[in-house]
């Protein structure tokens, strides 16, 4: 007769056995090591795409890109390959969570899908907490560049004592950033050096992006292809008419530019988003530049670089106070053809304190956008957006009457 002992013996066994028995049934019902109808011509094009996608993890000090997820492209942004692009951002230390939020979101909403790199540009040296911050945000690589210091100085030419007294007079006037000397130098680099920078040199096309920004819509496709394949070289998505107190001469030195070199105004010119009488006076609409996306060798170019450096000479950038928005939007509106020219209008942008939304509403629920359509822009008094439409010969959207003011 079994004992007590050696019937709890049993029991444990047969429980055990069963148990395995069940464990198997499950295990070699749900996976299936048969791997039936495996189509390898795919794995062997999928190997190759991610091959040739992934970011380079070679290690550089000025480099980071480890331990990134590699996003699948588009479906219409395979052909070709990726676009030869960067980001860029001039920034401080001191800005390092507004430029942390404004990372987030291209990344979220543009960025994580094609992984571009991000060149960080400051006059003085990126310290740790930057570098390790911006580096861990961005999907593609992260550089950080010092700006040298003759690209953000004031040139020999200057007369110091005159530049003094006209940042006094404009703080007496209370011209925005009329008594900064920091300002200025900015908007020279931004004017006339931020492309020719070394780490900037192997790129074609660029992205600006400045702190405390923000992407209201989803962006599915390629910019940077889009501006290749159809022959962009400038693209915005706000425009507006400048303080005319930060520059009273820089028209005066825009027609003696025209005068001098004829050979660069492009023939089918946008001088009508300029001008309202054939260029005899300057309007003051400029595309508004901390958003841009465009091609560097058009700033590199023979055209540019005389158009510079007849500004620089005058130095309107010191005497007045020059922004790089109306420079960058004459030079790009009168030595490109106006079809070079692109308005982003599926783009939606946040720069206190303007705010452009897509006008259509189809288009902002096909593109998830969380703008408030009643803050967009564009077709408010400010704004110089209806007069690129009527340059164009464009049609102003569906549904803008609503956005006026």
């Amino acid at each position: 007769m079994p004992t007590p002992q050696n019937t709890r013996t049993l029991r444990f066994v047969l429980l055990t056995f069963f148990s395995l028995i069940i464990l198997y049934k499950i295990y070699s019902s749900s996976y299936d090591t048969r791997h039936s109808n495996l189509d390898t011509s795919r794995i062997a094009v999928e190997q190759i795409q991610y091959t040739n996608d992934r970011p380079n993890l070679s290690s550089n000090e000025d480099s980071s890109a480890a331990g990134k997820d590699i996003a699948t492209f588009p479906t219409n942004s395979l052909l070709g390959g990726r676009a030869n692009a960067t980001f860029v951002t001039l920034a401080r230390n001191s800005d390092i969570w507004e430029i942390a939020k404004s990372i987030r979101h291209v990344e979220d909403r543009f960025n994580r899908k094609f992984n571009y790199d991000w060149v960080f540009l400051n006059d003085k040296p990126f310290d740790e907490q930057f570098r390790k911050v911006t580096s861990s945000l961005v999907s593609g690589k992260a550089k950080y560049g010092l700006i040298p210091p003759e690209h953000w100085s004031f040139p020999d030419h200057i007369d110091q004592k005159k530049a003094q007294k006209v940042r006094e007079d404009m703080a007496a006037k209370g011209v925005i950033y009329g008594d900064s000397v920091s300002y200025r130098h900015m908007c020279r680099f931004e004017s006339g050096f931020f492309f020719q920078h070394e780490l900037m040199k192997e790129y074609e096309y660029y992205w600006r992006v400045e702190p405390s920004i923000e992407l209201y819509c989803d962006i599915d496709y390629d910019v940077f292809k889009f501006m290749k394949v159809n022959n962009k070289k400038y693209g915005f998505t706000l425009s507006l008419y400048e303080y005319i107190e930060t520059i009273p001469t820089l028209w005066a030195s825009t027609k003696n530019f025209i005068k001098e070199h004829p050979e660069h105004i492009a023939q089918d010119n946008a001088m009508k988003f300029l001008s309202d009488n054939d260029g005899a006076d300057y309007n003051r609409c400029h595309f508004w530049s901390n958003f841009e996306v465009g091609n560097l060798d058009f700033w590199r170019g023979q055209a540019y670089t005389d158009f510079f450096n007849k500004l620089d000479q005058d130095g309107g950038f010191f005497y007045e106070r020059w922004g790089d928005a109306p420079v960058h939007s004459i030079g790009a509106s009168l030595l490109l053809s106006k079809d070079e020219l692109h308005f982003f209008d599926d783009i939606g942008y946040y720069h206190v304190p303007f705010t452009h939304c897509p006008t259509s509403e189809d288009d902002r629920l096909k593109l998830k956008c969380s703008c408030e359509p009643k803050k967009n822009f564009d077709w408010k008094g400010y704004s110089c957006t209806s007069r690129y439409f009527e340059m164009m010969g464009k049609q102003r959207p569906i549904g803008y009457e609503k956005q006026m003011d």
